[in-house]
């Protein structure tokens, strides 16, 4: 009797008590071996009327039975699996919307993308990638040179990182965040703030974020002659928020217009404004990252900058693909797509 998953206790593919081979699809479709594997593994270049595949692919519904995914490694040379390391970040708003872009943007590729976050307590990173011998593996976060090494001495084709280069390697991050930072201060200039702060966050594992957009401010405000922007870390509280504005206002020259890490960060300064009484952008100016739902709800809406993580997405999986199949890539960071949606906060 076969078997399917939807019995209680039952297994996926099993038949009479053993596991359903592909001999098992051959012999219920009345094919040979050869053409279960060339139907099932979508193999190129065969003649095979589409009624025979068909009849195959029902025979496989019918036994349960799926192409191992290691005999397909070994046909075509190497996994499917692009492994995604997620850095120990909170999985909201727009890091959630682009593991999803990643995943739809590698499926048009072939390849399945799967994440591990390194968030504690989470098994360790080479436990993982020697589990499952991925392709490639993607970091959003740099890790150690000595972890890369150990992956390409295993036979992982592609290691890269989007933020922070692999350590070792001198090569600009993949995804950069510095353009963020410059836009943002650039559109305070524009609104003839002089003197702008930086609501920096309070999660140190967001550095590689944060520090290089930061960089991206002070550049332009070298730039236009500004001061050096006033730095604070601000918490995602009202009353922490509050400190952080008190100290901005009380500053000589007071800061008049603040660049917030994200959205997030920004929402805590509308509320910390508003815990003192004040409101945004009489007394200060805000301008946050990501166009989250909630930016354009708050009171008042939240200017901001958007940006468009699907084309860094598709972007990333053509540079994955384009070095998989032994294709240069260009050195340059990929395409970053970013425009500021003015609302009443600035």
């Amino acid at each position: 009797m076969t078997r399917g998953a939807t019995e209680a206790g039952g297994v996926t593919g099993v038949s009479d008590g053993r596991r359903v081979t592909s001999a098992d699809v051959a012999k219920e479709a009345g094919v040979s071996r050869a053409t279960v594997s060339y139907v099932l593994n979508d193999v190129p270049h065969q003649k095979i009327p589409e009624t025979t595949r068909q009849r195959v692919w029902e025979a496989a519904a019918r036994l349960g039975y799926a192409p191992s995914a290691a005999a397909r490694a070994l046909r075509i040379g190497r996994s499917d699996i692009v492994l995604g390391l997620l850095p120990d970040w909170p999985i909201e708003h727009v890091l959630g919307r682009l593991i999803q872009q990643l995943t739809n943007a590698f499926a048009e590729h072939g390849l399945t993308f799967v994440v591990h976050s390194s968030a504690h307590p989470a098994r360790p990173l080479r436990e993982i990638w020697k589990a499952m011998t991925p392709a490639a593996v993607l970091a959003l976060q740099e890790f150690a040179d000595l972890e890369a090494e150990a992956m390409r001495a295993a036979g992982i084709q592609v290691v890269m990182a989007m933020h922070g280069s692999i350590r070792g390697e001198s090569c600009p991050p993949l995804v950069s965040e510095h353009p963020i930072g410059a836009l943002q201060a650039r559109h305070l200039a524009e609104a003839r703030h002089r003197r702008i702060g930086y609501a920096y966050p309070d999660l140190p594992g967001l550095d590689s974020l944060a520090q290089p957009r930061l960089d991206g401010v002070r550049k332009v405000c070298a730039e236009l002659g500004l001061p050096e922007p006033a730095v604070r870390t601000v918490p995602l509280d009202a009353q922490g928020a509050a400190e952080a504005v008190r100290e901005w206002l009380a500053a000589e020259p007071s800061v008049t217009g603040v660049c917030a890490f994200n959205d997030d960060v920004a929402l805590a300064l509308l509320a910390g404004l508003n815990h003192l009484g004040l409101r945004a952008p009489d007394d200060l100016a805000v301008i946050g990252v990501d166009d989250i739902t909630y930016a354009a709800l708050a009171q008042p809406p939240l200017t901001t900058v958007h940006r468009n993580t699907d084309v860094i997405a598709r972007n990333m999986a053509r540079r994955v693909v384009d070095s998989l199949e032994g294709r240069e890539s260009p050195a340059e960071p990929v395409p970053d797509e970013l425009v500021v949606h003015v609302r009443e906060s600035t």
